[in-house]
């Protein structure tokens, strides 16, 4: 639920009571920024979360990175050689990798790292399914063998967001399922986290890794040398929007992760902010989450006047994003000005309308059934959203049953499969980054299919040979128009109903130097 006035004054007084980061020196202030919603869950496999994606690039590395342009570079590897047939895989790690126990990083965490994330996302799971042999290959190295061909191993290795394949020491790896939280934080990142300080949902605390190593090149993107300039790191949730703007005009936060949408306009003329511009997969898209095991949506006739009832325009008009920060005509799920952005399935949600929902779901047979709508009411993002999609659901028809929650409820429930009356769930108004949407792969409407994994459920039989192809496929041409059959397939069997393109850009104090503009929190490089 969201605060109460005294509740807001009081998380307000709780930042003029913390010691005011204008007064001290500026090498000895936390960088303090604010998330969009609480940190609840502190592993990045078996949380499907951004905020824990967030925690996880302070804490842990990755083997590939992505810079600023798009590009897939060596990260914690020293780099790799494939054979002429593309099966078989060499890797090397860098010197100078450990873990915060003191630890060297060995092939061996890095295996049972791999297999862990390959157990739950979804280009893991594909990746490890064509996978003959992963071993290691000498002190520093590990080779992985194919069974047949897939076309995007560094593309999976350097996956940037939700599930990232981040390292972490195989007696923790090897020993918690991909779907239970690991019970220690230990990364090789250039920050460590201090679990005596955490309080989940409110604040995360992490201090400078003295003995990272970092990489020699400059940092760009996720990639390079990923330098902590700032001893100490502060992780914040500010549900109310005013305390964010407050704290960020005074100095109290350097960073906030999503600017609040009513309020860019002013802070727009504040010379000591400044706004992100990255575009592209660095933007976000909404999207329902649809649960494919319960009636009525297993039903693809009651899918798709879901889908109907998505008119992008007025979707992001009220949440904010007109203008310049909204693009509703793009009706790509692969998400606009991503590689592999197609008008496939336009013409089905090109124009929707609620008359067409009303005569899908006469189609269907509808005949009032329950939807169990989880409408999250404490993010700035998904609540103005998910009240656009409760109204025009209500006004297609649907019999919504509205259970207003805090995210990180939402969260816990969103994994389960369960009944209806039990605690389950029917639609959930979700947000997803083209980091995440813009590959098939990954994509939540087509990179889980049949899977059986939640969230999602989904399994379309005749996207899975071409799925097939698009794995096995390394040619860009062709796997761009593999891309675009998927795509329409997609929209066709309503798996994952886009509603919406924007950008909803961070901001930070003008002071900063050296902030890396790219789609979500990256704190090193930053100094002031």
């Amino acid at each position: 639920m969201m605060l109460s006035r005294r509740q807001t004054l009081a998380a307000a007084a709780a930042l003029v009571a913390a010691p005011r980061l204008a007064s001290a020196q500026a090498q000895d202030r936390p960088f303090r920024f604010v998330v969009n919603v609480g940190l609840q869950n502190l592993d990045p496999i078996s949380s499907p979360s951004f905020v824990t994606r967030n925690f996880g690039y302070l804490v842990f590395d990755t083997l590939v990175s992505l810079d600023g342009a798009g590009n897939y570079k060596p990260q914690m590897l020293e780099g790799w050689d494939v054979s002429a047939d593309r099966l078989t895989w060499r890797f090397r790690l860098r010197d100078g990798l450990a873990f915060h126990d003191g630890n060297p990083v060995t092939p061996e965490d890095v295996i049972a790292s791999l297999k862990r994330w390959g157990a739950r996302d979804s280009i893991g799971r594909r990746l490890m399914a064509a996978t003959a042999e992963l071993v290691p290959d000498g002190p520093k190295g590990f080779r992985l063998t194919l069974s047949r061909p897939f076309g995007g191993v560094i593309e999976a290795l350097g996956k940037p967001s939700v599930h990232v394949p981040m390292i972490m020491p195989a007696r923790i790896a090897g020993a918690t399922p991909p779907t239970q939280q690991v019970s220690e934080i230990v990364g090789s990142g250039p920050f460590i986290f201090n679990r005596a300080e955490w309080v989940p949902g409110d604040r995360a605390h992490f201090t400078r890794n003295e003995k990272y190593v970092p990489r020699s090149e400059p940092a760009d993107g996720l990639s390079g040398g990923k330098v902590a300039k700032v001893n100490r790191v502060e992780m914040l949730t500010l549900p109310d929007i005013a305390v964010r703007y407050a704290a960020l005009t005074r100095g109290e936060v350097d960073y906030l992760e999503y600017a609040p949408v009513d309020l860019i306009p002013r802070m727009r003329r504040d010379r000591n902010l400044t706004f992100a511009k990255a575009s592209g997969r660095a933007e976000l898209i909404y999207a329902v989450s649809i649960n494919h095991f319960e009636a009525p949506m297993d039903n693809v006739l009651v899918r798709r006047a879901l889908q109907q009832c998505l008119d992008r325009a007025e979707v992001l008009a009220g949440a904010g994003f007109g203008g310049d920060l909204g693009n509703p005509d793009c009706t790509s799920m692969l998400m606009c000005g991503a590689p592999f952005e197609s008008d496939a399935g336009k013409d089905i949600i090109g124009n929707p309308s609620i008359d067409k929902a009303k005569a899908l779901l006469a189609e269907a047979g509808y005949k009032n059934e329950k939807i169990v709508l989880l409408h999250p009411l404490d993010s700035p993002l998904l609540n103005p959203y998910g009240s656009v999609l409760i109204d025009r659901m209500k006004r297609a028809g649907f019999n919504v049953d509205v259970q207003g929650l805090e995210w990180s409820a939402i969260a816990q429930r969103w994994v389960q499969r369960n009944p209806l009356d039990q605690g389950g769930w029917s639609v959930i108004p979700v947000v997803y980054t083209g980091f995440d949407m813009s590959d098939p792969l990954s994509n939540l409407g087509i990179g889980f299919n049949c899977t059986g994994n939640q969230p999602w459920g989904y399994c379309v039989d005749r996207m899975k040979p071409v799925l097939e192809r698009f794995e096995a496929e390394s040619d860009p041409a062709r796997r761009k128009a593999l891309a675009a059959e998927l795509q329409l397939m997609a929209t066709e069997d309503a798996t994952f109903p886009i509603a919406g393109q924007f950008r909803s850009p961070a901001v930070w104090r003008s002071e900063l130097k050296g902030v890396i503009d790219f789609g979500f929190p990256v704190i090193w490089n930053i100094e002031r």
